[in-house]
């Protein structure tokens, strides 16, 4: 085994109590050492990296993504509208989306992720019109050729607009449909690569989208093959409203109604919970994505994410479809949960090490993922670096402070894996301009089919 010292970073974020000022020892994609100011390895490694001028964190964690909506960015008939109109405006546009669409749609997504310091990703996938019933497998290969590390989820929409419900019949699915190809997914993709990259949860769209019997047997075949269950909730009060309308209950009780409501679960958004509905959260141990650019791009409401953290819910960071943030840029979101959540608390009760914290451990914990998210012996070497070289960071006296307070947006290097994805803020496995291009005239004619 050949090892690498990453020596002496300016500053770390370990996203736990160790002292890294020395740096961390890497071998078989692993972290083997981590070492603390002054301290070297047990043993000459076989290369260095200087990091002296680099902030090391743990590779971040995204676990909200719709990769699909990378074609759709700020796209006209959408802008400035509430979820369900902007929804409805959408659902139709995206019911052309096409096999070879998906596919550039996902490595675009997957590499802009890369380049913020990005190394796991949580997709949401949902959208399943004719001739794309193979979208998951799309964006497993996807991530296996890119080496990036993926929780796909295998969404589902099940109840039309004829049905009471948002989306088109055409992007909708049967039950049988929707149950099959859920289980097959398991058994394709689960946890069966050798480097450990993919796993697949189970990922009905949202309350107002699919039956409950879709939420029932979901629940019930992610129990059985032991995976994660996810979907949005408590996103706008729209979503409250027609909860108590179409099932007579809160969508925090629709969620216990049909089996949801425990450590496997996390819910994208988690806005609109009464006190009683995050103390019940808490003590299921059900984990909330927070999207705060989608929440403000989308006027859908602040999570109450120190409530949740204090109840015991894991809470993890999220940039939401490209759609409603129109950025897949993971560092950026580290800001912004940081700048929306002092809306909601005292400068100093959400720090700078909290938001991280979301985007690193949080993460890795909505996840069910112990080998990620932090620095330390026997991790993953899932590493993101970050150069303070840019004129935002001019003047500015703490490193880690500066990374999230003056915005930085680009990482210099980051390691999958122990191995590099990207250097000197390239990416190294293909040709940027190349995919950008493709990915544009894409999008071109998604919008104009």
């Amino acid at each position: 085994m050949t090892s690498l010292w990453i020596k002496n970073p300016n500053a770390v974020f370990t996203a736990n109590d160790l002292s890294a000022e020395g740096g961390l020892v890497i071998s078989d994609g692993r972290i083997r050492e981590v070492l603390a100011a002054g301290e070297t390895p047990s043993s000459a490694p076989d290369d260095i990296f200087d990091a002296t001028e680099h902030v090391l964190l743990p590779g971040l964690v995204n676990t909200h993504h719709h990769f699909y909506q990378t074609l759709t960015r700020a796209c006209p008939p959408a802008m400035n509208k509430r979820l369900f109109p902007w929804l409805q405006t959408l659902y139709p546009i995206w019911a052309g989306l096409t096999p070879q669409q998906h596919a550039l749609a996902t490595e675009l997504a997957m590499v802009e992720l890369l380049l913020s310091g990005c190394t796991t990703v949580a997709d949401h996938h949902y959208l399943f019109p004719a001739g794309l019933e193979n979208a998951i497998d799309i964006q497993a290969e996807t991530a296996l050729k890119l080496g990036m590390r993926a929780t796909l989820t295998r969404g589902s929409m099940s109840l039309s607009e004829d049905d009471g419900g948002l989306p088109p019949r055409t992007v909708v699915q049967t039950e049988k449909d929707i149950l099959d190809d859920s289980e097959r997914l398991i058994k394709r993709w689960h946890q069966q690569d050798a480097d450990g990259l993919l796993e697949v949860a189970l990922a009905p769209c949202s309350p107002f989208s699919v039956t409950q019997d879709i939420m029932q047997a979901s629940a019930e075949l992610a129990e059985r093959y032991g995976v994660g269950l996810h979907t949005h909730l408590a996103e706008t009060e729209d979503e409250n409203n027609f909860c108590l309308k179409m099932f007579g209950q809160r969508p925090l009780d629709y969620l216990d109604t049909v089996g949801w409501l425990h450590d496997r679960t996390w819910l994208a958004h988690g806005i609109h919970f009464n006190d009683e509905e995050v103390q019940r959260l808490g003590e299921a141990g059900t984990g909330i994505c927070h999207c705060p650019s989608s929440n403000m791009v989308l006027a859908s409401g602040i999570a109450r994410v120190k409530e949740l953290r204090a109840a015991g819910s894991p809470v993890g960071l999220g940039v939401d479809g490209s759609a409603s943030n129109d950025h897949s840029n993971l560092i950026q979101e580290v800001r912004q949960a940081l700048l929306i959540q002092r809306l909601r608390y005292e400068a100093d009760e959400f720090t700078h090490k909290d938001a991280l914290t979301l985007a690193t451990k949080g993460s890795a914990q909505l996840l069910k993922r112990d080998d990620i998210g932090e620095l330390a012996v026997g991790k993953k070497a899932d590493l993101a670096l970050f150069r303070l070289d840019e004129p935002r960071f001019s003047g500015a006296h703490d490193p880690l402070g500066a990374l999230v307070l003056c915005g930085a947006s680009r990482a210099d290097a980051v390691m999958i894996n122990g191995e590099w994805k990207v250097r000197d803020k390239q990416w190294l496995g293909g040709d940027i301009r190349a995919l950008m291009t493709q990915h544009s005239e894409a999008a071109r004619r998604l919008f104009r089919q």
